[in-house]
């Protein structure tokens, strides 16, 4: 040919397959390569890089191509140029290779690197971590991608390799042989940038105090710490003290992660107020995402070290880790003595995503043998936001522990998964579960901001569990829309939200959302239908001691909608409110004999309740439907004030006790409503419902209607007194609103009494006196009751 050509397209024109056919008739062992010459250059061909390091015949300058690194084929090929060795340099076993005659192979015109090129045997003998770290440092070094798309590989001792650039595993397969867990994962994702300390001025410092608060959106001191992750922590104010059953308490140090865009603009809202800090810091985002994809990883399940570390870690903000596999190898069982953190790790990070993984939960609670001491988790980490797991499915039996756990999250988001547990231990700010599948160690929860969770399934007692360790509570929004709750076959008590603690000083605010929804939720009973479980849509805490201390809030809002029972006919029961002047509301309320300002309204619409068999007052707390009372005598202005709306809830059984409310229903079914003091601070109206009355034998009346401002009725029906679906004639005196031919109490327009109590008069001839009928039919409180 007339025209020169380079060393690069020498090589490209002849291709892999055409240099192995020029090698075919090359003897093994003779160090004598092949020449490829066009034009007056040299290109010499070994079959194997071990073929190279053989040679006598080298010279610098020489560009040599390899069929393989062991041999021919065996994906190990390269291209390298000849050099003098030097001190400073030091061979790597791929990118740097030692030869004779003081000469070293540098690996040239690469744009990805893959594992043999690197040594990576796969004999299940060597421990191939040790050279996959090299292409990891290599690749690293000159900022080009892994792309190992097959081959089986073993790890031993080796950990801490390092990924900075995208990798492809394909359909590559790892082994780990968990006895060398250590304290460093196998895999740990960085950022070229470490994080560092913010330096202030003391006046900045001081301005800085005072915008760390809820609503912050722009603080121009932090403008110069634009694409970081920032997180700052006063160790000076402990709070969220948890509450075990050792008795021993441990708090957190107020703490707040935000991320920072141009001119000082804050990105994701905070939760806390700030008096001082001790620990500012700075974690600079990537500008550009690194994505990790592929790979199969067996996990040999033998754990034995401290709290270890085994999987990915993830300390590189903007990372996408998608379609990989992790579980135990065949054959084996997961007999580890000692807990795992998460196979994947996250920690300080903003903005990545987790998808499309086939992960295992640990176990933790097996039969017969001793159990593994702590919390053993799939996924784990702390300190991140604005992270997504979608389409992950981590399931597992009664002996695995929770998948998740995590601290300190914020704008965490699950999609499409299928996963045995999402725990957060401390303060989660903003959770969004969606189109998911959460198994028998269910939602356990605790944090604020917004809490969404839509057309999802939790097979547990409870559908969240909000952490009692950590008071309970979630200081925020409450939505959850389209989902159903499949309790355990081992249930004796249900809830939709448990909200259950100890009496104890958390030393921050806990309660029950700031406002609250429940839409379309189904509790479904369908493979259990002989099941007796008491079941509650909230079941809270009585608090006698430290309620001031601590400052309990309730929501504001509350709209309950479409409650139902699937698979069997027993309901289930609302809520207790033990004593509303011991909440602290935003909103102030008052009362004052006249009218109820109110500072807090509900409504419960359509929701299948049980029907009770009435209790004493003396056991009614657990035993009625709604439970609300108030202690105080002199409440204060933020205390609770509820107006209490129910539509069309059956079997209704209430305790009004020493409350103050107005309570409204329309088109329920009214079994019973007690009290054991005084008149009702507030008003009871009833529209279009009717009153099936249930008798209790130690009660004087079955409804305990008196109250201060007034009861109402429009169109509304009353039936015979019933127990046990028996007609109790002579109850019908004791109904404690009316009295056939005698009395009718409080204001009525249209009631009509129950055929069955029309048909008991026809039978005993008694003829309704019309005074009577007309009372019925409009009557107001002022007019005289007899």
């Amino acid at each position: 040919m007339a025209d020169k050509l380079s060393r690069r397209k020498v090589i490209s024109s002849f291709g892999l397959t055409g240099l192995g056919l020029l090698a075919s008739n090359v003897q093994a062992a003779n160090s004598n390569p092949i020449s490829l010459i066009r034009e007056g250059e040299n290109i010499l061909f070994y079959s194997s890089l071990v073929e190279l390091k053989e040679s006598t015949v080298l010279k610098a300058g020489n560009v040599v191509q390899t069929g393989g690194y062991y041999q021919i084929g065996d994906g190990g090929e390269g291209t390298y140029i000849i050099r003098a060795s030097a001190s400073e340099i030091t061979p790597d076993g791929g990118g740097i290779i030692s030869l004779k005659k003081n000469l070293i192979a540098v690996l040239i015109n690469v744009r990805e690197v893959n594992y043999k090129c690197f040594g990576a045997v796969g004999d299940k003998k060597n421990d191939d971590g040790v050279q996959i770290k090299a292409a990891h440092d290599y690749a690293n070094k000159h900022r080009i991608p892994v792309i190992n798309l097959s081959g089986e590989y073993w790890f031993r001792e080796t950990t801490a390799i390092v990924i900075k650039t995208n990798v492809d595993w394909g359909q590559s397969i790892f082994h780990f042989d968990e006895k060398f867990n250590g304290k460093e994962p196998r895999f740990k994702v960085l950022s070229d940038v470490a994080p560092y300390p913010i330096e202030l001025s003391e006046q900045a410092k001081d301005s800085l105090i005072s915008q760390l608060k809820p609503g912050a959106q722009v603080i121009p001191e932090l403008a110069p710490y634009k694409n970081c992750l920032v997180i700052v922590a006063d160790s000076g104010d402990m709070i969220g003290l948890r509450n075990q059953s050792t008795g021993i308490s441990r708090g957190w140090a107020r703490e707040e992660l935000f991320y920072v865009e141009e001119h000082g603009r804050i990105v994701g809202e905070m939760a806390w107020t700030f008096k001082n800090y001790t620990s500012l810091m700075a974690y600079p985002a990537s500008d550009s995402y690194l994505t990790i994809t592929g790979g199969t990883f067996y996990l040999s399940g033998d754990n034995e070290g401290n709290y270890v570390e085994n999987g990915i870690r993830i300390e590189r903000s903007r990372t996408l880790v998608s379609n990989q596999w992790v579980g135990l190898e065949p054959g084996k069982q997961d007999v580890a003595k000692i807990q795992r953190s998460g196979f994947y790790s996250l920690r300080m990070v903003y903005d990545v995503v987790v998808e499309n993984i086939r992960l295992i939960p640990w176990e933790k609670d097996r039969p017969g043998v001793p159990m593994v001491p702590q919390g053993t988790y799939g996924i784990s980490g702390n300190r991140w936001m604005n992270v997504t797991f979608r389409n992950i499915t981590a399931e597992g039996s009664p002996v695995h522990w929770g998948v998740f756990g995590t601290n300190l999250t914020k704008n965490f988001r699950i999609e499409n998964c299928m996963l045995n547990r999402v725990d957060v231990h401390f303060h989660c700010w903003n959770l969004y579960i969606k189109d998911s599948k959460v198994g028998q160690r269910g939602l356990t929860l605790t944090g604020g901001g917004d809490l969404f969770v839509e057309n999802t399934l939790v097979n547990a007692n409870a559908f969240i569990s909000f952490r009692a360790d950590y008071g309970a509570k979630w200081d925020g929004d409450i939505r959850i829309k389209n989902c159903r709750l499949v309790p355990r076959t081992s249930a004796t008590q249900v809830s939709v939200l448990q909200f259950v603690t100890a009496d104890f000083d958390f030393k921050y605010p806990i309660g029950y959302g700031r406002t609250l929804s429940v839409q379309d939720m189904v509790v479904d009973f369908s493979g259990q239908q002989q099941s007796k479980a008491v079941c509650w849509l909230m079941k809270t805490s009585e608090w006698v001691n430290n309620a001031g201390k601590v400052r309990l809030f309730f929501p504001e809002q509350m709209d309950i909608n479409n409650v139902s029972i699937r698979g069997r006919k027993q309901g289930l029961r609302l809520f207790q409110l033990y004593d509303c002047s011991k909440y602290y509301m935003n909103k102030e309320g008052s009362y004052d004999g006249v009218r109820m300002e109110s500072n807090c309204r509900i409504l419960i619409r359509n929701v299948d309740l049980e029907k009770l068999n009435p209790s004493p007052l003396s056991a009614v707390k657990d035993n009625v439907h709604f439970y609300l009372n108030d202690t105080s005598a002199d409440k204060r202005p933020d205390a609770l004030y509820p107006d209490i709306r129910f539509e069309g809830c059956r079997n209704m059984d209430l305790y009004t006790g020493n409350g103050t409310a107005n309570l409204r229903f329309e088109n329920c079914t009214i079994s019973r409503i007690t009290k054991n003091v005084p008149p009702f601070k507030g008003r009871l109206s009833f529209t279009n419902s009717e009153f099936i009355p249930e008798v209790e034998a130690s009660a004087e009346r079955i409804y305990d209607l008196d109250s201060e401002l007034g009861v109402s009725f429009s169109d509304c029906t009353v039936y015979m007194p019933e127990k046990s679906g028996q007609k109790m004639s002579d109850w019908l005196f004791r109904i404690g609103f009316i009295q056939i031919n005698k009395q009718v109490r409080f204001n009525h327009s249209n009631t009509r009494l129950g055929n069955d109590i029309i048909q008991y008069c026809k039978s005993k001839s008694i003829k309704l006196d019309s005074n009577f009928i007309g009372m019925l039919k409009s009557h107001h409180e002022l007019d005289a009751e007899l």
